[in-house]
């Protein structure tokens, strides 16, 4: 196995589970020390640090709310603290309506609280994180950045108004942060899933078999994607061998981009 990360410190928000967690042990595998975070699910962060740990590896659990400042400061520190420095994030924490944890609503009856749920996850979180990130990398002469966006950036759908408009936003604010620090030496790139299961967003989403169906038929491979497919690409971009790459922002859909968007 390659070791691609030896001796480098990588930090993965929303890595209690699906992409986030798979990223995480991505990274571990290849020799990186891994500061695991999550807002709430603390017992499944707590799982993947403790998996990670019985496969050999090193990792740390810090919890925070990376729509918070002082929060994000915090997790920062607190990787510093434990591990000396930072040169991959991870920036995958994220949510989306799928009708059980946030509803699917039109814009007509969407909510203050809603739309600042979302947008301050989605967009402000990465901004925020992206902030402090940065200001480390600039002490130690470079790093690689991967923020989470989604498929959503590029099509259209009903309901999820917030959701699209934030990872579109997500797109656009990660190539500005590209061509800001590209001479610094810090990379900046997007992963974009379509349909990735066991994922909460999707799992949710596809309860019944016809729901199901209805995803994988706009998927050209007609399947849900694996979240160590999402990883394989992120963990791509993060390394050296991606040391050209900055600023663009990779599908991971199983073709789903290539067919024309369907309301």
């Amino acid at each position: 196995m390659k070791n691609r990360f030896d001796g480098k410190v990588a930090l993965v928000t929303g890595a209690a589970t699906g992409i986030g967690r798979a990223i995480a042990f991505g990274f571990a595998r290849e020799g990186a020390k891994v500061i695991v975070n999550t807002r709430s699910n603390v017992r499944s962060g707590e799982a993947v640090v403790a998996d990670i740990k019985a496969e050999g590896g090193e990792a740390a659990f810090v919890q925070g709310d990376v729509s918070k400042e002082s929060d994000v400061i915090a997790l920062i520190e607190k990787t510093l603290a434990l591990y000396g420095g930072l040169d991959c994030a991870a920036n995958n924490a994220g949510v989306g309506p799928d009708g059980v944890r946030l509803p699917v609503v039109d814009i007509k009856d969407y909510t203050e609280d809603l739309w600042d749920n979302i947008v301050d996850i989605n967009l402000k979180g990465v901004l925020l994180l992206m902030k402090h990130e940065i200001r480390q990398m600039l002490k130690q002469g470079g790093g690689s950045i991967v923020n989470t966006g989604s498929i959503a950036a590029m099509n259209t759908q009903w309901g999820f108004a917030a959701y699209h408009s934030s990872k579109a936003g997500l797109n656009k604010l990660s190539q500005i942060a590209a061509i800001e620090y590209a001479m610094e030496n810090i990379r900046v790139n997007v992963v974009m899933p379509g349909p990735i299961g066991e994922t909460l967003l999707t799992e949710n989403l596809t309860k019944d078999p016809q729901q199901l169906a209805n995803f994988t038929r706009k998927v050209v491979m007609h399947r849900l994607g694996k979240p160590s497919e999402v990883a394989n690409a992120a963990l791509f971009l993060a390394s050296d061998e991606a040391s050209f790459i900055t600023g663009h922002a990779i599908p991971v859909d199983g073709g789903m981009s290539l067919v024309p968007n369907e309301l």
